[in-house]
């Protein structure tokens, strides 16, 4: 993240993407696919196997890191199309979507929220973190599932709506957006409208 200032002299934080180009590499039709989408592909690989190549010389291009399908498109995009950053203007909101940073295995205070076992004294014994009762006795004799224990954190699918787009410099193809988008430095991240 980042930040920039506006015309008032507001410090507004901000990420910047680079959103582009990117290379048409399918259009599934109704007729052949039963329904319409456009799937394009960002990134080219460095080391590509057979099928990746053939799928990707179709369109006139090399093979591409990052693939995705765009469902309810407006414009009439042809196979090898490049769709730049400029699909975008600048005051509307967009969706992105990304895996988010993992965290690890972490405990339920993290984890969940929790608010520990409480004070620290009448013999509490490093419990302040620790989650306290898990379930009942002889029924039901087993721990429900979905219940909140501790566990592996973070590196799941996360979308973030409405974010504002800031700025939109075309010769770079980068998008300045409003706010945070999930994900590690470098991460792929899907934007859509």
């Amino acid at each position: 993240m980042t930040s920039i200032f506006d015309e008032n002299g507001k410090n507004i934080p901000c990420t910047v993407i680079e959103a582009g180009p990117c290379v048409v590499t399918q259009v599934r039709t109704n007729e052949v696919d039963g329904y319409e989408a456009l799937q394009l592909g960002f990134d080219d690989k460095k080391t590509v196997n057979k099928a990746a190549e053939g799928h990707a010389k179709k369109a006139g291009t090399v093979a591409k890191r990052k693939v995705v399908e765009f469902q309810g498109y407006k414009e009439d995009y042809k196979l090898g199309d490049s769709v730049t950053v400029d699909v975008f203007k600048e005051g509307e909101f967009v969706d992105i979507a990304g895996t988010s940073k993992g965290k690890g295995f972490q405990g339920v205070v993290k984890r969940h929220g929790f608010g520990g076992v409480g004070q620290a004294t009448h013999g509490q014994h490093n419990r302040l973190r620790a989650p306290g009762s898990i379930g009942a006795a002889s029924y039901p004799a087993r721990v429900f599932k979905g219940m909140k224990m501790a566990g592996r954190m973070g590196g799941e699918k996360v979308k973030v709506e409405n974010l504002k787009v800031l700025k939109v410099v075309a010769d770079k193809n980068l998008l300045v957006v409003k706010g945070c988008v999930p994900g590690h430095k470098n991460s792929y991240v899907i934007i859509s409208k």
